[in-house]
């Protein structure tokens, strides 16, 4: 039986125009490739305040000012204050409606992105995602929409994506280097005596909703539950600092690792703009970190393409062994990590041959590219094209949650093309 699936907090949709009424809209400033750039980070976690050091540091080489920081948690609005010398908000809708902010950095947990992105775009800002760029996949049609509305630079945060390593094999392969592809793997694994999802994010324990001061936490706004975002209950903090063990806020191994392993083999071997998946199935389990946690510690994703070619994902907390980053070609192989190499395969040594100089093994020298954020300032500027753009972001958003969805339903998952939905079979 085929049914199209209803997530919950479907009602995300109308969350774009119940926003816009809330917002001053800010008109957008016309920016020169010589201006300097006001940006206003929102989300001050341990990511997020990683990001604002690293503007911060590189505001003169790059012509930045971080003007402004938005955080629902009263102690990491103080610090984020401190470490920019700018403005705090708690509710990110204030920050959005400065006039002097041109771009914003979205570091929050994931049910939050795409509310934020979309709020910001209409508020006349550039935008950068901290991956993965949605938490559904209504959210991220919708935040790929509003993009092509709204003309601005949105830029997701998979880092692997910012690696001429993807960019070279690319060129490989749409020159038939390796032949047809057909399939491609990669895994994101780590092993630890404590779950780095319990280790890096310890529950503060003196913040919380009944707190004053600096540890007053919003956790009203936190849940969104307002806006459809995620069901209310009451104070859990461990659901606030761990929120990646949840699947209200999270889809787990799936979308905090693998997304940065999907991005970049979908411009390996599609492009820039990525491709939608056909069929998508997901297995694994909870086998070791039993803790009160929702996602597994062990996944496994498959997933089908239109263009013919399947590709084959692992993230495991239990083992940090990884299988290589490879795609498989009819005539070759090639290894997509570090310098891009090229191996003949089976008795197709002379097809092999006639694409790469006479040679049966062959590498493909990188080049230094700019990192995400250098990349994403670049585009602001009219001076470069996006890493992972809104296109890629969300045909990769698409394959991860459906594997979420199979994962948590125990079914397959069917893309449908023409209606933009999915549907569990």
């Amino acid at each position: 039986m085929k049914t199209h699936i209803s997530f919950p907090r479907r009602d995300f949709i109308k969350t774009a125009t119940v926003a816009t009424g809330m917002l001053a809209m800010a008109p957008a400033r016309a920016i020169g490739a010589n201006d300097r750039l006001r940006i206003g980070v929102i989300g001050c976690g341990g990511m997020g305040t990683g990001h604002l050091n690293d503007l911060v540091k590189r505001s003169e080489a790059e012509n930045i000012e971080v003007v402004a920081a938005s955080d629902l948690f009263q102690k990491r609005l103080t610090r984020a204050k401190g470490i920019c010398k700018g403005d705090g908000y708690m509710d990110y809708r204030k920050l959005l409606e400065r006039k002097d902010v041109d771009a914003v950095l979205i570091a929050t947990p994931d049910h939050w992105h795409s509310k934020i992105s979309i709020d910001a775009m209409e508020a006349g800002k550039h935008v950068y995602c901290e991956k993965p760029l949605t938490h559904t996949v209504e959210q991220a049609i919708q935040t790929r929409n509003a993009v092509r509305k709204y003309k601005k630079v949105l830029q997701v945060g998979p880092n692997a994506t910012g690696d001429d390593a993807c960019w070279k094999a690319h060129e490989a392969i749409k020159d038939g280097r390796i032949g047809k592809v057909t399939w491609a793997q990669a895994s994101y694994n780590r092993n630890a005596r404590v779950c780095l999802f319990n280790d890096h994010q310890k529950p503060d324990p003196a913040a919380g909703p009944d707190k004053t001061g600096e540890n007053y936490v919003d956790w009203d706004m936190w849940l969104g539950h307002k806006w459809g975002l995620a069901p209310k209950i009451p104070w859990n903090p461990d659901h606030f600092f761990r929120f990646r063990k949840y699947f209200p806020y999270n889809g787990g191994v799936a979308t905090d690792l693998l997304y940065h392993k999907l991005a970049p083999m979908l411009i390996a071997v599609t492009g820039a703009n990525g491709e939608y998946p056909s069929r998508v199935n997901a297995n694994g389990g909870l086998y070791i970190e039993k803790d009160g946690r929702e996602i597994p510690d062990v996944f496994m994703m498959t997933v089908d393409y239109p263009s013919e070619w399947s590709a084959f994902l692992v993230s495991v907390l239990t083992n940090d062994a990884s299988l290589p980053d490879r795609v498989y070609g009819k005539w070759g192989t090639m290894e997509i990590s570090g310098e891009p190499s090229l191996k003949f395969n089976g008795p197709y040594a002379e097809e092999f041959k006639s694409k790469n100089g006479g040679k049966e093994e062959v590498k493909i020298p990188t080049e230094k590219r700019r990192d995400l954020k250098g990349n994403w300032l670049d585009t602001i500027r009219e001076k470069a094209t996006l890493a992972c753009n809104v296109e890629l972001g969300t045909a990769t958003m698409v394959a991860i949650k459906m594997a979420v969805e199979s994962y948590r339903q125990k079914k397959t998952m069917l893309w449908d093309a023409k209606n933009e939905k999915v549907i569990a079979t």
